[in-house]
């Protein structure tokens, strides 16, 4: 018994969700004491505990099972890296709290709708004021510091499948903020190109950019997304100039990936019917189909996916 459970969790750390949290927890490690442990830990601890303990609660509701509250984790993780380190206690809580009930609350049938870090960043921003200053992101990191981030995000990217959507984001980012430094003042966007904002984009992408529940799958439909969440994150910066631009993006992109999935889901659903009336056995009279048996229900329920 204590094998298979060691070979689930070895199998969860080779998984990509495994390795990210490996992967968080390591830059946490990294960066939390150049923040300093006593402002770091009571916000990363309550993020996560609250986090986890919302999700068990609702797993466990939904399956009468318990599991491990590893999307959670992750959330919280999020939650804490981003929000200021000296934010209270209660406020990355909140914000967390927040996020786990929205992944439940605002979901389409076989996925949440937006990323749930990036919402509930965006909502308390307005209820708490929060600063975000992306110290996860090793902001006051050596260069070396630099060089993980980036080597570790590009591996967890890879792994996930949503390199082209990275790839299309940085593209439309910086070619826009690019644009705008030789059309207008350049001092005005220079910040985009330096730390911490440099350091900050680089785990949005990675990290929260790359999200599988609210991310596209094709590399066609990535590249789009990129480029739209690119598109907004620039848009939100130069006329609203709110600190949470990223995040804008973010959710745009989701925003536009639930509807290519509602659309998509309507154009399956003529096709999965026709599918079923054709496989009516020959023996079926009177111009009405057969009862479908098991298997073509499967087959639909397979084909709206």
């Amino acid at each position: 018994m204590s094998g298979t459970r060691a070979s689930k969790v070895a199998r969860f750390f080779r998984s990509p969700k495994g390795l990210l949290l490996v992967i968080l927890t390591a830059l946490l490690a990294l960066a939390a004491p150049g923040q300093g442990l006593a402002l770091v830990v009571p916000g990363v601890a309550a993020a996560v505990g609250i986090a986890a303990f919302i999700d068990v609660v609702i797993l466990r509701w939904r399956k009468s099972a318990w599991e491990f509250p590893s999307g959670a984790i992750l959330t919280g993780l999020i939650v804490a890296m981003v929000l200021s380190a000296h934010e209270p206690w209660y406020v990355p809580a909140v914000t967390a709290a927040v996020a786990i009930v929205s992944k439940y609350v605002l979901r389409t049938r076989t996925a949440n709708m937006f990323n749930p870090a990036a919402l509930a960043l965006v909502a308390t921003f307005y209820v708490f004021d929060t600063g975000q200053d992306w110290w996860g992101a090793l902001p006051d990191g050596s260069p070396a510091a630099l060089v993980v981030l980036f080597a570790a995000g590009a591996y967890i990217a890879n792994r996930c499948n949503k390199l082209p959507m990275v790839l299309a984001f940085f593209g439309g980012y910086y070619l826009l903020f690019t644009a705008t430094a030789f059309i207008s003042d350049p001092g005005r966007v220079a910040e985009i190109f330096r730390t911490p904002d440099l350091q900050m984009v680089l785990y949005f992408a990675f990290f929260i950019l790359t999200d599988p529940p609210t991310s596209p799958v094709k590399n066609r439909d990535q590249v789009i997304c990129g480029a739209i969440v690119a598109a907004v994150s620039y848009a939100v910066f130069e006329w609203v100039g709110a600190a949470y631009y990223l995040l804008a993006g973010v959710l745009a992109g989701n925003l536009w990936e639930t509807g290519r999935r509602y659309a998509a889901h309507r154009r399956s659903e003529p096709r999965s019917q026709h599918q079923m009336k054709r496989a009516a056995p020959a023996g079926a009279v009177g111009g009405e189909a057969a009862p479908i048996q098991r298997q073509d229900f499967a087959h639909a329920e397979l084909f709206r996916q």
